[in-house]
């Protein structure tokens, strides 16, 4: 594996799952990445529940695992945004995004780091082919691949998950696609940035994974975040459309 990779966790009252997911990550990438290395970096936004205290004793311990402390709960984007600063200020190669509540398995990431030897851009997709969501009512899974759907009709795109969360971008996207002017906050964070690497002509790759809802924790969906995402797909095609 050439380079070092991160693998952004970002954390908001994950003081269930933070310990676990950390203890699976790390033998996985350990023995994927060999003598190349990794990082693992938590990005906690204050949680009440005590994350970032456990993310600090664990990163005492375990020499791949930093933390970065944000003041203030401000959404999922901006939470990656701090992160993929901080892994290419550090000469990260690739740019892992990650929940940290098992939804996305540990074991799935050297696939994602390996499909991307050929892709600029990794998703893991619950809706291609051998794709799986586990765990969801028919509500939730009407929703998420509506949703997905929506936004790949309006926006024009093949792509079948574009709100998926567990993703691989080489370095190279994330330094072209003008990441100080992303807009989203929610999940809708997750089709602005795979949009911009469309339209940068990066190349995108869907894999196949199996989608586990939360074990511990409460989910952080809300219809403010679906709103969020509703509104901002068309703004995201006007923007396209003219640029």
């Amino acid at each position: 594996m050439l380079g070092v990779p991160w693998i952004i966790l970002p954390t908001y009252d994950e003081a269930e799952n933070l310990e676990a997911i950390v203890a699976a990550i790390l033998p996985v990438m350990r023995q994927a990445s060999g003598r190349d290395g990794f990082r693992v970096l938590v990005v906690d936004d204050d949680s009440p529940d005590g994350t970032g205290r456990i993310a600090d004793r664990l990163a005492e311990a375990e020499a791949e695992l930093e933390v970065l402390h944000r003041p203030l709960r401000e959404g999922l984007g901006p939470a990656y945004l701090a992160g993929f600063a901080r892994a290419l200020a550090g000469g990260a190669s690739h740019v892992i995004e990650m929940d940290a509540d098992f939804s996305h398995e540990p074991h799935d990431l050297p696939r994602l780091l390996a499909a991307a030897g050929g892709a600029d851009l990794v998703l893991g997709s619950r809706y291609v082919e051998g794709g799986v969501v586990a765990d969801w009512g028919l509500v939730r899974r009407f929703v998420s691949r509506g949703g997905s759907g929506y936004a790949r009709r309006v926006l024009g795109l093949e792509i079948r998950d574009l709100t998926g969360g567990f993703k691989c971008f080489r370095r190279e996207v994330l330094e072209a696609i003008d990441l100080p002017t992303v807009r989203s906050h929610g999940y809708a964070f997750q089709v602005e940035l795979t949009y911009r690497a469309v339209r940068a002509d990066f190349r995108v790759a869907e894999i196949p994974i199996v989608f586990r809802d939360r074990r511990l924790g409460r989910s952080k969906m809300s219809w403010r975040i679906a709103a969020e995402a509703m509104l901002l797909v068309p703004r995201l095609r006007r923007s396209g459309s003219s640029s």
